[in-house]
């Protein structure tokens, strides 16, 4: 009898649990997400890391790695792929405007890219004009953060 009794005592404890509400887990803060800066506070640091240039009316492409400036803490450094040949850049952004130049010796500039950052991309894709050095055809580029 005394085993009926517990078993029909724990048959009501968990019908109990059961029934009752299920507290909510301890409130933990949640990972902060970044927020998506407008085009013009869109910072260097902001563009650090892997992107994918596309060139108006050219179906090569490049690659190009932003990294934070050596010298110059409001700048950017880093390098450009284009089908295996490498070669440096440098440039800056301010109030979402790019200014970056291009060199294919690590002396002189090679080419100028003026562009905005798009709005409502979070600092993500910037447009503009690719202007190489010696009198070649300026054409439009589209930069996409990889």
């Amino acid at each position: 009898m005394r085993r009926l009794l517990a078993a029909a005592a724990a048959g009501a404890a968990v019908s109990a649990l059961a029934q009752a509400p299920v507290p909510a887990p301890a409130a933990s803060s949640p990972a902060p997400t970044p927020a998506c800066p407008r085009a013009a506070d869109v910072a260097a640091a902001d563009l650090y890391g892997l992107w994918r240039a596309e060139f108006q009316g050219l179906w090569d492409g490049a690659t190009l790695l932003i990294e934070r400036h050596p010298r110059y803490a409001q700048s950017f450094s880093g390098a450009i792929n284009r089908n295996g040949v490498r070669g440096p850049i440098a440039g800056d952004i301010e109030q979402g405007e790019l200014t970056l130049e291009e060199s294919a010796d690590g002396v002189r500039i090679a080419a100028t890219w003026l562009g905005d950052v798009v709005e409502g991309s979070c600092g993500r894709e910037i447009r503009g004009t690719w202007r190489p050095e010696g009198g070649a055809a300026e054409r439009g580029f589209v930069l996409r953060k990889r």
